[in-house]
């Protein structure tokens, strides 16, 4: 069966109202990698639970578009900065930016990150770098640069870590390194930034269907998400509102008491 973004309707960035959150409304929430993918769900999950919404990304054609989608799906505007989040300064300045029109921020989800594949074969010291750069050390800092907002707010911090280092995924060596490496950075800070009334946990997704996927689906794996979901207890494709409805809940005050885990959202692959 190939996938057809046409057959999936929740490919269309819109809010999730399944739970509300009293504790979100009103409250500050940055996003990194908000305009494509995983990111742009989360952008509206957060706006319909009425939270002043921030997000980065490196696309602002494409920032400009989930924001205005997301205005006029839950008439809540997303603010947005235009950052590479290779560059910790300008992370941290669009940070500063959004703060003040956001804050004080009570919750911080590190979603952005890329999963372009590489045999192992081929990877270089540069793009070994580069690929930490993408996908954990922006994680890291821009938690840093929270940390004083997330004390005051006794806010939280979400991690987007993936299941694929616990598969052992070929052609990923790269990414699953640095993903892996998200699971301890979560516990870490966790157990540093608990006495500060900080709440720090990560979230590993399965192979959740978006846009990039349904096309990579066409151009390079054929029938590889029918093969992927015959491994799924839970027989129906994994799509971005799944693991938006997971973060929420992390962010709210409703996991108060939850810190330093990672939950899989997979279908029970792992």
């Amino acid at each position: 069966m190939m996938l057809e973004t046409s057959d999936h309707p929740e490919l269309v960035p819109h809010p999730v109202d399944e739970a509300r959150y009293p504790s979100l409304d009103g409250k500050g929430v940055i996003i990194t990698g908000g305009a494509s993918g995983i990111g742009m769900y989360l952008v509206a999950a957060f706006c319909a639970q009425g939270a002043r919404v921030g997000f980065i990304d490196i696309d602002g054609q494409a920032a400009e578009r989930v924001a205005g989608v997301c205005e006029t799906a839950t008439g809540n505007r997303p603010a947005f900065a235009v950052a590479d989040l290779r560059d910790i300064e300008a992370l941290r300045g669009a940070v500063d930016t959004l703060r003040e029109t956001c804050g004080p921020v009570q919750a911080l989800v590190n979603n952005a990150g890329n999963d372009d594949r590489l045999p192992a074969a081929e990877v270089t010291p540069d793009y070994w770098d580069d690929r930490m750069a993408v996908n954990l050390r922006h994680q890291f800092f821009a938690a840093q640069a929270l940390f004083d907002d997330l004390e005051s707010t006794g806010g939280a911090i979400v991690n987007m870590g993936s299941t694929s280092w616990m598969q052992g995924a070929a052609g990923l060596i790269a990414y699953t390194t640095a993903k892996s490496a998200v699971q301890g950075m979560t516990k870490s800070l966790a157990r540093e930034l608990g006495p500060r009334g900080i709440r720090v946990n990560a979230i590993a997704p399965g192979w959740i269907l978006t846009e990039r996927q349904v096309s990579r689906a066409k151009a390079i794996y054929a029938d590889k998400f029918d093969d992927y979901l015959t491994r799924q207890c839970l027989k129906s494709f994994l799509l971005p509102p799944d693991v938006a409805r997971m973060t929420l809940f992390l962010a709210a005050d409703d996991s108060r008491m939850i810190t330093s885990q990672t939950f899989v959202v997979d279908g029970g692959v792992t």
